[in-house]
């Protein structure tokens, strides 16, 4: 069953398709009454196959999301179910999480003072068919900080960062790493929100 918040078990019209509690903050606080149930695919081998086929880092964030939406879709035939997905790109080199603190140390390196992307897909589903889906994107240009800085900001940051593609969190420390930024704020935190209020409103979800 879906994770809600609410006191008893209500009829579920909306699910997101996710365990991040920064999407479902982001929805919630747009005045819908969501569930959560995150979706279980094999992302990993989706990504390689379509990155064998040559496709961009923006279309994997919005083919993600699809099966995401997908795959919890299934299970809960009379919802409407949000997925979202976000990928990080340097030109067309995307990147993946690290798993260690020296591996992002690494991958800071390789982006200083350099401009990356974010690409936030989100797609809705309903009865097993997707019946919305987008991207947006955000580009952020990261400063020339020193090496000193740098290690500053690993050992205040922590493992946390870990969590992150792109080793930061813009909501925290990790502001103090760029120069400067174009996109809007929901879909650097990973989920196009404008958009998927739109698509929302197209389902009759969200008022016109």
């Amino acid at each position: 069953m879906p994770n809600t918040e609410a006191s008893g078990p209500p009829a579920v019209s909306l699910v997101l398709a996710s365990k991040s509690a920064i999407r479902a903050d982001m929805l919630r606080a747009a005045g819908l009454a969501i569930a959560t149930h995150p979706a279980s695919i094999d992302e990993r081998g989706f990504e390689r196959q379509w990155e064998s086929q040559g496709l961009a880092p923006d279309a994997v964030a919005e083919a993600l999301a699809r099966e995401k939406a997908l795959a919890v879709s299934r299970a809960f035939p009379e919802a409407v179910v949000i997925g979202a997905d976000q990928t990080m790109a340097l030109g067309p080199l995307r990147f993946s999480k690290v798993a260690t603190m020296a591996d992002a140390r690494s991958k800071l390196l390789a982006l200083r003072g350099r401009q990356h992307a974010l690409h936030s897909g989100f797609a809705l589903a309903r009865d097993g068919v997707v019946v919305a889906s987008g991207v947006a994107s955000a580009r952020l240009l990261m400063r020339e900080f020193s090496d000193a800085f740098l290690d500053d900001y690993l050992a205040r940051a922590g493992e946390a960062i870990l969590a992150s593609v792109g080793c930061y969190q813009l909501e925290d420390l990790g502001v103090t790493l760029f120069e400067a930024i174009e996109g809007d704020y929901f879909t650097i935190l990973g989920l196009p929100l404008l958009a998927v209020l739109e698509a929302l409103r197209g389902q009759g979800l969200v008022a016109a």
